[in-house]
Formats: structure tokens, sequence, C-alpha cells
């Protein structure tokens, strides 16, 4: 009997068994391969044009179905397998980054710190295609939210992998297209995040000049059990003797040796390279929504489009002492003195614009950096550590001032993201008022006027007028009485659209 079976594509290792498959039970398997994202959102038409899909997980299915309303229909599906999508590293990176960490555990927080920072360049599957990818994808923004549950869209309302995209240095459409670049390029290449399975099939191959670590970060990862499921109701005794014979104890047992994937039977003794604990298993998310905005801010990285924030800071005379002091710690916390887990996801990265106007009662300067090594952070530190302040607060008018520089970065590049970042600690007293800027904002080009502003309150400055400013732009406000003013900044990083 043959069955027509939509596969990933990293399923072709099991041919050899397949090959045993036909002899000892009849049944023929004839694979159509496809990336498993890709896979999953043809199967969500509802039209099948197989017998049988067999993904390396079915939770990007199921989240399409749950999204058009046919969750009911989901097929009957049995897990064959299990790989984690895990993070090979070689040896000397690895070593260099758990000198950093301070249990010498790695995370997917440390490996989003040193890609920022320009010290990690890795290869990852495109998650718009490739459930390693995805999967990976998944595992850092959850890691990154630091709730403990599956992502929810506040979660990713803002991107704060942006910094872990800089390191991003090799992409393909599947894992297994992924693996062999990797092994044509790896002398520029630190990481290959992928399924452990193809990680440790790669070191076996002996192809490699720096053969991998494979690294399972502590934060936790996520785990694909490969599902077959039944399209065609039809094939099911076909289907029963099928998953009876993948699960039975010699099959899984040729399945663990051949393609290195750990079996389904938690008694069948595992092979050394598999006996490794996995940790933390993460959720996956139960939005198609959210999987939706990761793979848009992950596609706005990709599309080469530089990031720029203006951050609008408030050197008026009530700002001296502790004010001013609490600010340039959080500017040294943002380049990369914050080692929380927070501040290693929002920290400044590499090939991003920041500039900064300093305003009391009118713009006392105005000055930018492109990071591109640590001597840019510190130029900029060095804004921020001047003592020029000024009596006065022209909140509005040195807005007004930022979106002219705003208007003129996007007219010179279009494809750029660009913030801004309003810090004030007091009411607007010189200059013009809101109003007075709300209408020239108003005239403003329609790309300038895409560019949004988050305002942060401190010390005596007005909610309302703040509030209303941010709103207007398509912004918001964060309240920094109540919190410091490292997590109220924090709490915007990556807020470009």
């Amino acid at each position: 009997m043959t069955l027509r079976v939509l596969a990933s594509s990293e399923l072709a290792d099991m041919q050899p068994l397949l090959d045993d498959l036909r002899r000892e039970t009849g049944i023929r398997l004839e694979m159509e391969y496809q990336g498993t994202v890709e896979a999953a959102a043809s199967l969500a038409s509802g039209t099948y044009r197989h017998d049988l899909a067999w993904l390396s997980s079915s939770r990007p299915f199921q989240l399409l179905l749950k999204k058009h309303g046919r969750q009911t229909e989901s097929p009957l599906s049995t897990s064959t397998m299990r790989s984690p999508v895990v993070v090979g590293m070689k040896p000397e990176v690895a070593q260099r980054l758990r000198r950093t960490a301070p249990d010498g555990q790695l995370s997917w927080a440390d490996l989003a710190d040193a890609a920022a920072a320009g010290t990690l360049k890795y290869a990852m599957a495109d998650p718009r295609t490739a459930n390693s990818g995805l999967s990976a994808l998944v595992g850092v923004a959850t890691a990154a939210a630091a709730t403990g549950g599956a992502l929810r869209p506040e979660d990713v309302s803002c991107d704060r992998l942006r910094g872990f995209f800089a390191g991003h240095a090799l992409a393909e459409d599947s894992s297994s297209g992924l693996v062999d670049a990797y092994a044509r390029g790896e002398d520029g290449l630190d990481a290959l995040i992928t399924y452990e399975s193809e990680l440790l099939a790669l070191n076996r191959a002996g192809t490699l000049r720096t053969p991998l670590e494979i690294v399972y970060p502590k934060d936790g990862i996520v785990l694909s059990d490969y599902p077959l499921m039944l399209l065609d109701p039809a094939a099911r005794d076909a289907y029963d003797r099928l998953t009876a014979w993948l699960r039975s104890e010699p099959v899984q047992r040729k399945i663990m040796e051949s393609t290195l994937r750990r079996p389904i039977t938690p008694d069948l003794a595992r092979i050394p390279s598999l006996r490794a604990p996995l940790g933390n298993a993460l959720y996956f998310p139960d939005s198609q929504a959210v999987v939706d905005r990761l793979l848009a801010d992950y596609a706005g990285a990709r599309s080469g489009g530089p990031a720029r924030v203006l951050f609008l800071l408030d050197f008026s005379t009530s700002m001296r002492g502790e004010r001013i002091a609490n600010l340039r710690a959080t500017i040294d916390g943002l380049s990369g003195a914050d080692d929380s887990r927070s501040g290693k996801f929002t920290r400044f990265h590499r090939g991003e614009t920041l500039t900064v106007l300093r305003f009391g009662g009118r713009v006392l300067d105005e000055r930018s950096v492109t990071y591109t090594k640590a001597a840019d952070l510190d130029r900029l530190r060095g804004f921020v550590a001047g003592d020029g302040f000024a009596a006065g607060t022209a909140i509005w008018s040195a807005l007004d001032r930022a979106y002219r520089t705003a208007a003129g970065a996007v007219a010179k590049d279009p494809r750029q993201r660009v913030s801004i970042v309003l810090m004030t600690d007091g009411e607007n007293n010189a200059g013009m008022d809101l109003d007075a800027f709300l209408g020239r904002y108003a005239a403003l080009p329609p790309a300038a006027r895409a560019v949004r502003t988050y305002t942060v309150r401190y010390g005596d400055a007005d909610p309302r007028e703040l509030d209303r400013a941010a709103r207007a732009t398509g912004g918001h406000m964060v309240d920094a009485t109540e919190q410091s003013l490292l997590n109220a900044f924090k709490e915007i990083r990556g807020c470009h659209e």
C-alpha cells in the first residue's frame, strides 16, 4: 500500500528506515518534502492532497487552524520521536561567553547580549519557512518576556530581539539546507542554531574543521516531537499499523541510532550523545497573532533597514544631582553595563544609530553615533556626561526639533526604523506649547508622522501632557516615578512600529 506524505525536509534522513518499513509491513511512503512552516500553511486550507502529514511539529498547523476557526477539525496525530532546538557553538566561543556568565551556564539572554555587541555571529533557518528557526525565535522571545508561560500579544508588543537579530549572519529556508551552508562557511561563523539531532549528525560526519559544542540554553528550549498526522480517514488502518511500527522498541532504537533523535519511549536506554538533560521546556504560543508579530519583527530585521533612536533628554537645572546621575547610569546600562536578563535583551546593538538631543529652555546640542565598536558607545556616554545645564524647560520646542531631525533621516533613507524617546522631569515653561507642537507635527510629511514618540515621565513632569503627546504620535508614556529610570527606558526599547 502506498501513502502520500507531506513531510518536513529534515525527515529525508529517515529513508533507510522507510525501506525497512516497506519490507516489514508492505506500507510504502511516498514523501514530499517542504519546510515545516510552509507545509503547515498549505495544510491550513483544509483541502488535503496527501494521506498523511509528518512534520517536525504540528504547532504551527494547529495555530493556523485555530486562527481560521477550524480547531475542531484537527487530524489524528501521533508523536514519533523528539529533538530540541539548541545551539551548536564553537568551543572557544562557548568558553569565552561562559566566563561572563555567573554560573557558567549560557542562556538565550547571553547569546542576545553577545550578538548585540557584535561578538557572536550565528546561522539560523528562516522562521518563516522552517520550524527550527521558528522554534528558536519562540525560545528567545519567551526568554526575553520572562513570564514563565506562553507568549502573549502584550509580550511581543515591542521588538526585544533586535539585538539578537544583529548576529544572524546566515539563513536558509530549511534546517537541512542551513546545516550544509554552515559546513561550507564555518570559518566566518561562531554558532549554528538548529535541532540537536542535526548538530550531533554534523559532528559525527567529521566534515567540520571545528566540531561544535552543544549548548542547551538554561532559560529553556522548544522541543519538536515529529507528529504523524492522518489527513485521509480512509487510510486509518494503514496509519495505525504505521504508527505502531514507528513506536515499537526496535524501530525507536534504530531511529535514535541512525538519526540521533530522542525516542518517545521513556524507558529506552539513550545512546551516550543523547544523555544530556534537556532542562526547561518552553511553551509554544497559543495565538497566531503572537507568531505573526515575531515573524514581522524578523522580517523587519532582515530587510536591512537600519534602526535609529533619538533620545531627547532634559538638561534643565532641575536635573542636577541625583537625577542626572540616574540618567547617566541608565545610558551606561543600555550600553551593556546592565547584566540582568532584561538588560541583555534591551541593550544597544551593532548597527544602531543613536542620537542625543539635550535641551533646557532650548535645544542645547545634538550628537549622533552609529554603534560599530565599543568606542562609539563611549562617545555616546560622553555626550550625556556633559554638565551643560540650562534654565527653563522647552519640551515641545525640543520635540519639534527632534521631528525635524527624524524627517531628514527618513527622507534620506526611507527604510530606516526611527523612534523618539523623550525624557523630562518638569513641566513645559518655555518655547511653544503642546497644541502648537501638535499642529506642526500634523503638517509633517507622512513618513515623518510615522515616527513615534515614547515619553518618559520623571520627577515633576506632567503625565497628562506627556501621555497626550505620545498617543498623538502612536507611542505611549512610561512613568519612571514609581520604577527606576533604567527600567522605564528598557520598557520602551524596540518600540519602533
